[in-house]
């Protein structure tokens, strides 16, 4: 048995401080001579990615939370909860990084679909399940964004400013539902300020509210990533770990608030003794520390994603009886319109996007419930709203004709100094791909490669194509260059901050349904340049 105690009283002070940091994305840092391993977290609140963003284990997709809200069901929170559990212990996840209850205001929020309602009690209560199903699995629920965190612009500096009716009534009370009802093992403050003073460092909201008044018994309070601007201050407010590592405002940084005594020793055991608490619960749940990450694929599972979906759906009307279609229903053809139609969209994205283990787009759904009742499907694009050029997803296909998707090639070296820039042949240069390679003190991924798809068109007429990556490449299409970012690129928004803008291009005279080459040629060396310290997600 991990004794928490025992354990704090053998740390020096330099250590307790470690222990007030994250090491990476998504691990707490160990001090193994102590017994201290490292604890793992995983992205939710929909499904466990796991601790990559791009190309990791499969995970289960849970319909988003406000899905799940619209089904009013209790117990079906529950049961996903379980599930969630049994998948984060397969991937050696001890604390899920979910559920989020921020209450629903403004269409505008960029993450209201994390959050289960706009109403308080409805979100309070379906988080409680939430909790309580995950961490009978012996899983950390981390509940989430405390408090205000309604809209996404400004989001490290704007403030919310609300009455304390409006704070007690509508954007504190899910939160405080949810602990009534449950006893969730972390918190997670938000990004904003709330009436002028950041959460992170607001001892009124996460020591006299959160605590005193409510009795939070959970293990600890985490920061949002890269969500603490200070030091003394979120010590003292009772944010235990600032996410993610390297620390920013800890670390040097308490030590010397230690010598000027904005801190005592006293303080940092506080905090210390918290993420001590988390640990003693991942040791009782028997979730191994460091494990392969591995997915969940049962029957029972695929059903209970059925059923989810299935529930989360809320019919609004239903003129003249029309559904269900069956094969009585006197229709001919049905008319799916939409530029959504040919996607997979199985999440907001964001914090919320994995690798789904099954993914099936409206169309296709539609197009195979239609064939067994005899029914015609007519797909048109209708209007568009999109801000950036849609994802060419349902409009490609291999190469070689033999199914949906896109031939990917990989080299560890440049096959030719005008790699991305010129026709070149590749056949002679064609090295082993190294997946990995370590560069100091850190592991990444140098890789040039191209991707190559048929591009096959609905419709006839021009079409806008555009390219955005993290490094230097360029679209050609039908062999011809059409987007050069292999030289001056200027930098955009994508990949945090360290991709390319991105460049539009319009190719007139398509043809509908005639297939034509696209590809990409790229390399990341540049962007690995960029990034200091690379987490193992790139």
């Amino acid at each position: 048995m991990f004794n928490v105690e025992e354990t704090l009283s053998k740390l020096s002070v330099i250590q307790k401080i470690k222990l007030l940091t994250g090491l990476g994305w998504w691990h707490t840092e160990p001090i193994e001579e102590y017994g201290i391993p490292s604890m793992r977290m995983s992205d939710g609140p929909n499904g466990v990615r796991g601790t990559r963003f791009f190309n990791g284990v499969p995970s289960s997709c849970f319909p988003s939370s406000t899905g799940l809200g619209a089904s009013f069901d209790i117990d079906l929170a529950y049961k996903i909860g379980v599930a969630l559990g049994e998948e984060c212990r397969a991937k050696g996840c001890h604390i899920l990084l979910g559920p989020t209850v921020n209450t629903q205001r403004s269409p505008l929020g960029g993450r209201s679909f994390e959050s289960f309602a706009e109403d308080p009690t409805l979100n309070g209560l379906i988080a409680a399940a939430y909790i309580n199903g995950l961490q009978s699995k012996g899983v950390a629920a981390t509940i989430k964004h405390f408090v205000a965190n309604d809209q996404e612009f400004e989001r490290f500096s704007i403030s919310s400013d609300v009455s304390e009716r409006a704070l007690r009534e509508i954007y504190l009370k899910p939160f405080q539902l949810a602990l009534k009802h449950s006893d969730p093992w972390a918190l997670m403050t938000s990004y904003n300020r709330v009436n002028g003073v950041h959460v992170s460092e607001d001892p009124r909201l996460l020591d006299d509210i959160l605590r005193k008044e409510w009795g939070f018994k959970g293990c600890l309070i985490m920061s949002d990533w890269i969500g603490v601007y200070s030091t003394a201050e979120s010590i003292k407010a009772g944010v235990s770990l600032e996410m993610p590592g390297p620390s920013v405002m800890r670390g040097k940084a308490v030590e010397r608030c230690l010598a000027g005594q904005k801190l005592f020793p006293s303080d940092i055991d506080n905090r210390a003794r918290e993420v001590l608490e988390l640990l003693q619960k991942a040791y009782a749940s028997g979730i191994p520390f460091e494990a392969p990450e591995e997915g969940v694929d049962t029957p029972e599972l695929r059903q209970l994603l059925r059923d989810a979906a299935a529930d989360s759906i809320v019919l609004l009307k239903n003129d003249k009886n029309l559904l269900p279609l069956t094969s009585e229903s006197n229709i001919k053809s049905i008319a799916v319109i939409g530029p959504n139609a040919k996607y997979s969209m199985t999440s907001g994205g964001g914090s919320a996007r994995l690798l789904e283990s099954y993914t099936v787009s409206p169309l296709q759904g539609i197009d195979a419930g239609a064939k067994e009742l005899g029914m015609a499907v007519k797909h048109a694009v209708g209007a568009t709203t999109h801000k950036y050029v849609p994802l060419i997803d349902g409009y490609m296909s291999l190469p070689d004709g033999s199914g949906n998707g896109a031939l990917i090639e990989f080299w560890n070296e440049s096959p030719a100094d005008n790699f991305a820039t010129a026709e070149v042949s590749l056949t002679d240069h064609l090295k082993p791909c190294a997946w990995s390679c370590t560069t100091k003190g850190s592991n990444c991924v140098l890789l040039d490669g191209i991707y190559t798809t048929i591009f096959t068109p609905a419709e006839s007429g021009t079409h806008e194509f555009s390219l955005t990556l993290a490094g230097r490449g360029n679209l050609f299409f039908d062999d011809k260059l059409i987007i050069d970012l292999s030289t001056a690129a200027p930098l955009g928004d994508y990949f945090m901050g360290l991709g390319t803008a991105d460049i539009k291009v319009q190719v007139e005279g398509l043809k509908a349904s005639q297939g034509y080459k696209l590809e990409v040629r790229a390399s990341n060396h540049e962007y690995i340049k960029q990034v200091p310290i690379i987490p193992n997600w790139v």
